[in-house]
C-alpha cells in the first residue's frame, strides 16, 4: 500500500501539470498545456519535478516540450494520497477527490492508469484481443495462456496471490517473449486477472525490471489469478 509519505511534497501546478501529463499519455509542448489546461510548466514548478525524476523536458527547442518519466507515472497514480498543499483551493481539493475516485474505480476494473489513458488514435481494441505479434499464431494463443496459468498455479500461494512475472518468465524460459506478453497483455482484459506494476521501484531488482510486460505507457511485473 502506498501512503501519503511516498508522494512528495508539491505545488497545485506541479500537481496539475502531472495529472495533465499522465492523462493525456503523451508528451506536450507549453503550448499545448496552455491550450489544454491553462498553464505553462517552466520556472520553479518545472525544475523541481525534474528534480524528483518524475519529468522529463526537451528543452532542445521551443516551445519546450514535457513528458512523465516511469517514476513520474508511478507519482501520479498515487496522487489521490497526497495531502492538499497548503493554501490549495477548490480545484486542487476537486481534483484529488476526482482522483481518488478515479483510481477506486479503475482497481476495481482492473486497469491500470496507462491502459486507461493511452492513446488509441481511435482504434479501441477488443479487450480480449492479443497484440498483433509476429511470433504469435492466433491458433497457438490459447495454449500460451494454458503454460501461464499451469506455471501461475505452481507458484502462487493460493488463488489470487500474487506472483512476480520473472518467475513467471523462468518457468516459461522457452516460450517465445514476444507470444508470452501479447498472451499476458490479453489477459489482463478477463475477470479474475490481474496484472500490476509495484509502486516501490526501489525495491525491483534488475531481474523484476527485465521480466517486466509492458501495458499501456507503464512496466507490470506481477500477476495475480483468482478463482474462475
Amino acid at each position: 500500500m502506498t501512503s501519503p509519505a511516498d508522494v512528495p511534497s508539491l505545488t497545485s501546478n506541479q500537481i496539475n501539470a502531472l495529472v495533465v501529463l499522465m492523462v493525456e499519455a503523451r508528451r506536450l509542448t507549453n503550448v499545448e498545456l496552455r491550450e489544454l489546461a491553462g498553464f505553462t510548466l517552466t520556472g520553479k514548478d518545472n525544475k523541481r519535478l525534474i528534480d524528483l525524476g518524475l519529468v522529463e523536458t526537451d528543452r532542445g527547442h521551443r516551445p519546450f516540450a514535457h513528458e512523465l518519466t516511469d517514476e513520474g507515472w508511478r507519482i501520479a497514480r498515487q496522487l489521490h494520497t497526497a495531502v492538499p498543499p497548503k493554501g490549495a483551493g477548490s480545484a486542487t481539493r476537486s481534483l484529488l477527490t476526482v482522483l481518488t475516485n478515479l483510481h477506486r474505480s479503475l482497481d476495481r476494473l482492473r486497469v491500470s492508469h496507462g491502459d486507461f489513458f493511452k492513446q488509441t488514435d481511435g482504434a479501441v481494441p477488443a479487450a480480449n484481443t492479443p497484440e498483433p505479434s509476429a511470433a504469435t499464431p492466433d491458433l497457438a494463443a490459447a495454449d500460451v495462456q494454458a503454460l501461464v496459468r499451469e506455471a501461475y498455479r505452481e507458484l502462487a500461494t493460493a488463488p489470487g496471490a500474487w506472483v512476480g512475472l520473472a518467475d513467471i518468465r523462468d518457468r516459461l524460459a522457452d516460450t517465445d517473449r514476444a507470444a508470452l506478453d501479447a498472451t499476458l497483455r490479453a489477459m489482463v482484459g478477463q475477470e479474475n486477472v490481474r496484472i500490476i506494476p509495484v509502486a516501490n521501484t526501489k525495491s525491483l531488482t534488475p531481474r523484476d525490471r527485465a521480466a517486466a510486460v509492458r501495458i499501456g505507457n507503464e512496466d507490470n511485473h506481477a500477476l495475480a489469478i483468482g478463482p474462475a
